[in-house]
């Protein structure tokens, strides 16, 4: 007999349900007034169309299918396939829950089924934190726990949006999400980490964010597990949990978020397989077979009218009771809408046909949840049938957005619950000697960032460790005074103690009596409650690249800390802990989308570089871009060497060559004419006295920085020193000693009186007269400019410049690599060689300035000298674009950066020191075309650049070592390598 399903509008009913809950306190909770039905879709007659015309062509045994969902895997085999198929054609599926297997494979299989199924299926997926929860190959967002961490909702609804999406390239309609289980029992097996806390309202309003997420963007959300999991010690997949709470508080607690959720629109909800005899006393029955549960609390008392899902009908809490078939017909006639899991479809339909006929239950009630099923099924478009495109699925279902909103969720949720003395973000640099260790795991994504903001030793353990290996490794950090400890091997085990040793504990709360140690779990936060007492900790809540790369951020002041423990662990570390913390704006590190630039468009940064290797204008080197602070671009390309020795890595130190004139000399010049040690208007005799009857003694400090002094543009002086293409002995031999103490380069040592014979020759060096008619010189671009200075401030500050440097900026900047004569600190490995010089050095120079002039300075000169990786320059940059403060170091104000860095002359585009576009529009010079003009910089005849665009807040810095093995390959410069990428980054901005 087939039922004619009536379309028309015959009128409004209002139902009014007599009855309240008393929550604590005796607060009287009301529930919604009207009856809603989140099914019923804008266009709701041709949606009862459709449901008709599906409904009035197949028979009621067909039909019936509609109720049950089976589970499908795309990592099984072709019996598996084909058994999936057969109750498709034969039972007349209603659709089918996928778990584990890849993304492609089961769009596939997706596309088989759907081409089989003669009522389009729903296809479902329990993906609580994205469908990577069940597929290889995705990004994973997030657990429930992590998520209840955040200050507001707006992500959890992104990450709904985004999981929506996937969702959607995948076919599927349903998500079995959210977990809206208030989870008080910290000993809870199933729930735990699934939940996102243990405030009703918070679980409410994290749900609700969830829900609208997925149900806004055409996913149907489903809430879970009714009427409340959170309060267990035991696992419903293994066995039937036992919950003593009376009726009154479930209902004030577990069930305020279904309340809240259905007042928005909850389209779903999931029953679970729990014994609560204040809801139903009769032993061992599962709420899901509770008549009482389903139909009366959850569809009439709560007014629910949406989709009533069992949990998995395979699960012990209800199949160690009943067989298949018998679970089944039970789950439906206690009101469930939809069997999820059935182990036996057939069986189960012939025991559902067989209690209509003995009157059990009613045909009425059954094809009044197959119509359910079908308003569902229109609700989630699949009145139209669509095939999924299998073209690049991989790739759509992530991408730079759906990393950058990943890298957000985990940034915002990491939570200092405990910093005495308000150690954290980290200040003073100079004055902490740092060591990490990581206990339990891989922590090398950890320790490599938290290189990137001083100088650390690392250390690694496994947990556990013997009593030997712990006092060795004590004896070790004894050196340090701060220690950042990473938890990495921490699991989920309630009954195992998360897997923490008590071990590592004692080493940390020893560690902690000593020095600072600053501890981040990576793990469960329930497991904090073994670091009671820990003065620095942080919850990262997770272990993972994301969490591993955000952590030292926060440590740091690279971000602020915004998250909030969702739960209660300890006595000490309460729901509420943690909390806004600000950093310290110093450089972060995240995807150009963040920044709103175009990782595809600065991808052709690439094919510049690869292009550059390939014509061999340079073996190697290093690109980094910075936007607003935040590092979104910094990659590594080739070797140190056309013999491929050796990758190149963003941590590769470089030779700076000329780009010491900024980030050395005129950085030491600007700090003291902020101060008022130094007029820029003064004669330089009257700094240095002895050049008062010279040459030079009349030159004025801002005509030198300037270019402008008349000084000759280049002396070779290294060629006083060699005759006949040998060195002079009286300045050169290949061992050291006391006469011979200056290491020029690698066996090769210089008398000690060298520096004094070069700094006479320069002193002594002719000066170009100003043209005819003219009292000012012409531009003449210059080293001699730098020695000049470089003289000018250390007899201001009386301290060699690399010293004062070092204390006074690259130091308190956490620039440990960031300096002079770097073979001296650094193994050689660590940096890329120069030239196979054979007119001077003879030999390949490596860890040694290139300039021979600057080698002759023992490596310290004004014009050249200095080495640092791509991450010390934006540092040094950022600084100079926050006006002169970095990481809570002051340097100078803006208006000395501003000074410095403007166009000094009409003669040429120079600031003070610093090097800056072409006046000419469309002419970068240097720099990119499209650098603005008030951009400033420096390159280096190594094959080096360094601008900072003040206008945009742009950072781009280019290392290579060009001039490997000869200086005089030119390719770089002439094909316009810098110039090309720069201009790439102003491309990614778009319009």
């Amino acid at each position: 007999m087939r039922r004619k399903v009536w379309t028309g509008f015959f009128g409004l009913f209002v139902i009014f349900q007599i009855y309240a809950f008393v929550g604590k306190g005796g607060e009287e909770i009301k529930d919604p007034l009207e009856s809603r039905d989140p099914l019923v879709t804008k266009d709701h007659r041709r949606q009862m169309e459709w449901v008709d015309s599906i409904f009035n062509h197949q028979s009621f045994e067909e039909r019936l299918g509609q109720l049950f969902m089976v589970a499908a895997y795309s990592n099984k085999n072709e019996s598996h396939k084909q058994e999936i198929a057969k109750l498709i054609k034969e039972q007349h599926l209603g659709g089918l829950i996928f778990f584990q297997g890849g993304p492609v494979r089961q769009a596939d299989l997706t596309n088989y089924y759907q081409s089989i199924s003669k009522t389009p299926l729903f296809i479902a997926m329990d993906a609580e934190w994205g469908i990577s929860m069940r597929l290889d190959s995705v990004m994973a967002f997030p657990k429930a726990m992590t998520l209840g961490a955040l200050p507001t909702e707006e992500l959890i609804y992104e990450m709904g949006k985004e999981v929506a999406r996937q969702f959607k390239e995948m076919g599927m309609h349903i998500n079995f999400a959210p977990v809206v289980d208030v989870n008080s029992n910290p000993k809870n097996p199933v729930i735990g980490y699934r939940a996102f806390g243990e405030e009703k309202r918070l679980v409410a309003r994290k749900s609700i964010a969830y829900m609208k997420g997925l149900q806004d963007h055409g996913v149907m959300a489903n809430a879970k597990h009714f009427p409340g999991h959170g309060d267990t010690e035991t696992d419903s997949h293994y066995s039937l949990p036992f919950i003593k709470h009376s009726e009154s508080r479930i209902k004030d607690i577990d069930l305020y978020p279904y309340r809240e959720l259905i007042e928005e629109d909850l389209m779903s909800v999931m029953v679970a397989h729990l014994y609560i005899p204040s809801l139903d006393s009769e032993k061992n029955k599962a709420t899901t077979l509770s008549k009482y549960v389903v139909t009366d609390l959850l569809k009439k008392q709560m007014n629910f009218n949406g989709l009533v899902f069992t949990d998995a009908l395979n699960m012990k809490g209800v199949s160690s009771f009943y067989k298949p078939g018998e679970v089944d017909l039970l789950a439906l006639q206690a009101g469930n809408d939809i069997l999820l899991y059935s182990q036996d479809v057939p069986k189960a339909k012939a025991m559902i046909i067989q209690a209509i006929a003995e009157g059990k239950i009613s045909q009425q009630e059954i094809d009044d949840r197959i119509i359910k099923v079908l308003k569902a099924k229109y609700w989630a478009g699949l009145h139209q049938r669509k095939k999924i495109d299998t073209k690049k699925l991989v790739e759509r279902l992530g991408g730079p957005s759906t990393e950058l909103l990943i890298e957000k969720l985990y940034a915002d949720a990491i939570t200092v619950t405990s910093n005495k003395n308000e150690l954290l973000p980290l200040k003073n640099l100079d004055l902490l000697n740092m060591a990490s260790l990581t206990i339990g795991g891989d922590g090398k994504i950890f320790q490599n960032k938290l290189s990137k903001y001083g100088k650390f030793d690392h250390y690694e353990v496994p947990k556990g460790s013997d009593a030997a290996s712990l006092k060795s490794l004590e004896e070790k950090l004894s050196a340090y005074n701060t220690v950042v400890v990473g938890l990495m091997g921490v699991t989920n085990s309630t009954t195992r103690e998360f897997g923490i040793n008590s071990s590592d504990i004692n080493l940390i709360a020893k560690l902690g009596r000593e020095k600072n140690v600053i501890t981040v779990l990576f793990g469960n936060s329930y497991s904090a409650k073994y670091l009671n007492g820990v003065q620095h900790n942080i919850l990262a809540f997770e272990n993972n690249e994301f969490t591993q790369r955000l952590a030292p951020e926060i440590i740091f002041g690279g971000r602020d800390a915004k998250g909030i423990l969702s739960v209660t662990v300890s006595e000490n570390l309460l729901m509420g802990s943690g909390g806004y913390l600000k950093g310290l704006n110093r450089l972060s590190y995240t995807l150009p989308e963040s920044q709103g630039m175009d990782s595809r468009e600065l991808a052709k940064i690439d094919e510049v570089m690869e292009k550059a290797i390939a014509k061999k204008a340079m073996p190697g080197g290093v690109v980094l871009v910075a936007h607003k602070g935040k590092v979104v671009f910094e990659k590594a390309y080739g070797y140190y060497d056309y013999k491929k020795s050796q990758k190149v890595t963003t941590e590769t130190i470089y030779d700076l060559a000329s780009i010491t004139k900024v980030l050395a000399t005129t950085q030491m010049v600007m700090f003291l004419e902020n101060r008022g040690l130094i007029e820029m208007n003064r004669p330089i005799s009257r700094y240095l006295p002895e050049l008062k009857n010279t040459n030079k003694g009349d030159m004025i400090l801002s005509d030198i920085m300037a270019h402008e002094a008349g000084l000759v543009a280049f002396i070779p002086h290294y060629a006083k020193t060699v005759e006949a293409g040998s060195w002079k002995k009286e300045y050169y031999q290949d061992k050291p000693d006391v006469q011979y103490a200056m290491a020029v380069s690698n066996d090769m040592y210089g008398i000690s009186s060298l520096k004094d014979s070069l700094w006479r020759w320069t002193v002594d060096s002719n000066v170009k007269s100003p043209e005819p008619g003219k009292r000012n010189h012409n531009y003449v671009y210059s080293d001699l400019t730098m020695y000049l200075m470089q003289a000018v401030v250390e007899r201001i500050v009386n301290q060699p410049m690399d010293e004062f440097m070092d204390q006074n900026f690259y130091g308190p900047l956490g620039l440990y690599t960031l300096g002079f004569n770097p073979a001296r600190k650094f193994p050689v490995s660590d940096i890329a060689p120069t030239e196979e010089d054979v007119t001077f050095r003879k030999r390949m120079v490596q860890g040694y300035v290139h300039d021979q002039g600057a080698a002759m300075y023992n490596g310290v000169a004004g014009h050249a000298g200095l080495f640092g990786k791509a991450n010390d320059l934006a540092v040094m940059m950022q600084m100079m674009l926050q006006g002169g403060e970095y990481g809570g170091v002051n340097l100078f104000e803006e208006k000395t950066i501003k000074q410095f860095t403007k166009r000094q002359s009409s003669q040429s585009r120079r600031g003070w020191g610093w090097d800056k576009p072409n006046v000419e529009k469309g002419n970068g010079g240097s720099a990119g075309n499209l650098a603005p003009k008030s951009t400033f910089g420096h390159t280096g005849f190594t094959g080096t650049c360094v601008w900072a665009d003040p206008d945009n807040d742009l950072i781009y810095v280019f290392l290579s070592n060009r001039v490997h093995p000869d200086a005089n390959n030119n390719i770089l410069l002439k094909d316009g390598v810098r110039t090309q990428i720069h201009d790439i980054i102003y491309k990614s901005f778009g319009k």
